[in-house]
């Protein structure tokens, strides 16, 4: 899995538009800057066919620290939730299934395992007389 920046995305659609990529850059933020301002109003953000972002509460809770065992309390919160619209739930699940048809290149290199058979000093013990 590849990780694809903000930087990568505007380089795109700079070179796909013939602009300049400072003005990309600035738009786009100016876009994400927008998104999160609407987000921290609480309104709601739909982008048909992409998806669906809402702010969600989350209440106080206790939780447990895995290396001390201590109860800790969380405090509330606000989370950013995101659907995904319908078309790109196709796209990634078709994307997603074209990739498990493919193996791997190390498993495609490596031949086929023989099934293992026990070490003879492990081989089952001879069955009990009555």
């Amino acid at each position: 899995m590849a990780t694809t920046t903000k930087k990568m995305l505007t380089n795109r659609i700079a070179e796909r538009f013939g602009l300049r990529q400072v003005q990309v850059r600035e738009i786009v933020q100016a876009f994400l800057d927008e998104c999160i301002a609407e987000l921290a109003k609480g309104n709601r953000l739909e982008f048909r066919d992409f998806g669906v972002f809402e702010t969600v509460p989350r209440a106080a809770r206790k939780a447990r620290n895995p290396k001390t065992g201590e109860v800790v309390v969380v405090a509330p919160k606000t989370v950013v939730d995101f659907k995904m619209g319908k078309r790109m739930r196709l796209l990634v699940n078709l994307h997603r299934t074209e990739g498990q048809q493919e193996p791997r290149q190390e498993e495609a290199a490596q031949p086929a395992a023989a099934p293992a058979s026990p070490p003879p000093s492990q081989s089952a013990p001879p069955p009990a007389s009555e």
